[in-house]
């Protein structure tokens, strides 16, 4: 088959994406991807397993994707963008990631024939229900919480096939009148050829508590930091990997805690480079604050961790809770919660060294279930 993919973002990278590219091409299918650029890439782009499609984007029309069933700026822009390579070629599936894009991919089905595969990453109306920039007085009149879930719902309904990241995602759209059989879940697991096992070469003169991923306020980064203001008689430190805006606010509180020589903030790293320094680590953590979104949603963190044979402190998100339990590959607290957090870590310190954390089986885990190679099947079986 022929594969559109469409992404409203840069492109690459995207492990997702990656992965999933990777598993069609090698099934023997076609794939093309189109995608938009601010930072002026080449509009066409041969790889050895896709062909990419971009477009300049303006910074108006990327900020007004926020308010796209509002204002039509952003679906023409992607309109005319999809009409021009669909004059060159033609394709069996259109293969929408995350819901904004939807409607892009129901056209396509319409006016040209091909199956619609709408990839769901994330729970987007409650991501936008708990991100800042939708909470705002012009977020709120620009960005509603009940549109976009009536949006959600018409274009689950008028898609091909569903795919979602975790049985939980499934449980909440059948809740929300999605017929069962149309909703498939190809979770975020790793692919063991993107990761390179080494050594452990953790510094013995610290415990090293090891974050990368995303940096705003509901991953609950400000958690770990104010759990971190009891610990200073510990030699305890918390690497984060990653940017943001929301990176300032951390230093400020790390500051005003007085914990700032305990907390480095590396910035953004590739993939590759910043595993050596996972290598280096004692534990990880992923403190997403618990609510809808994070409930119903799972980061692909979580298996780099586990493959890594890192005990994985983490919230009470129920797919995150449900699978560390599953795998007894780590410990749980309550999302928010900074004084059980800073218990947690101390236990975790002074235990460290006696052996009561096995690596081995967290990493049996990832080789035996939670690996792309299982949830690639999934994905090929869908386009069977």
């Amino acid at each position: 088959m022929k594969i559109l993919m469409v992404l409203d973002h840069e492109f690459p990278p995207d492990i997702r994406v990656e992965n999933e590219i990777a598993s069609l091409h090698n099934a023997g299918h076609e794939v093309h991807v189109a995608c938009y650029t601010m930072k002026g890439r080449e509009p066409l782009e041969e790889k050895p397993d896709c062909i990419i499609h971009r477009r300049k984007i303006s910074t108006f029309l990327y900020k007004s994707s926020v308010a796209c069933l509002k204002l039509p700026f952003y679906f023409l822009f992607w309109r005319s963008f999809l009409k021009e390579i669909l004059s060159r070629y033609s394709f069996d599936a259109v293969h929408v990631h995350d819901l904004p894009l939807a409607q892009i991919g129901y056209e396509v089905r319409v006016q040209y024939g091909a199956k619609f595969i709408l990839d769901l990453h994330e729970n987007w109306p409650d991501y936008l229900k708990n991100a800042s920039h939708a909470n705002t007085f012009l977020g709120k009149l620009l960005s509603s919480y009940k549109q976009w879930k009536r949006y959600e719902k018409k274009l689950c309904d008028q898609a091909d096939s569903v795919i979602v990241v975790i049985d939980e995602a499934k449980e909440r759209l059948v809740k929300n009148g999605i017929r069962a059989e149309r909703i498939s879940v190809v979770s975020n697991t790793l692919n063991l050829n993107s990761f390179t096992q080494q050594p452990f070469a953790p510094d013995k003169e610290y415990f090293t508590l090891f974050y990368a991923g995303g940096i705003d306020f509901q991953r609950g980064l400000q958690t770990v930091i104010q759990a971190f203001k009891s610990l200073h008689h510990k030699k305890i430190r918390l690497w984060i990997f990653g940017d943001g805006k929301y990176v300032s606010v951390l230093k400020k509180l790390a500051n005003e805690f007085k914990v700032e020589e305990m907390v480095t903030f590396w910035g953004f790293m590739p993939f590759k480079e910043m595993t050596n320094y996972m290598l280096q680590a004692d534990a990880a953590i992923i403190p997403h604050l618990k609510n809808d979104f994070t409930d119903t949603t799972i980061p692909h963190k979580l298996f780099q961790y586990m493959y890594a044979g890192l005990p994985v402190l983490s919230s009470d998100c129920l797919p995150l809770k449900r699978i560390i339990e599953e795998t007894k590959s780590g410990s749980i607290f309550p999302g928010g919660d900074h004084q059980s957090l800073a218990k947690l870590i101390e236990k975790l310190y002074e235990e460290r060294n006696r052996n009561s954390f096995d690596p081995a089986i967290s990493r049996s885990w990832v080789l035996k279930k939670y690996n792309w190679g299982m949830e690639a099947v999934k994905l090929i079986n869908i386009y069977t």
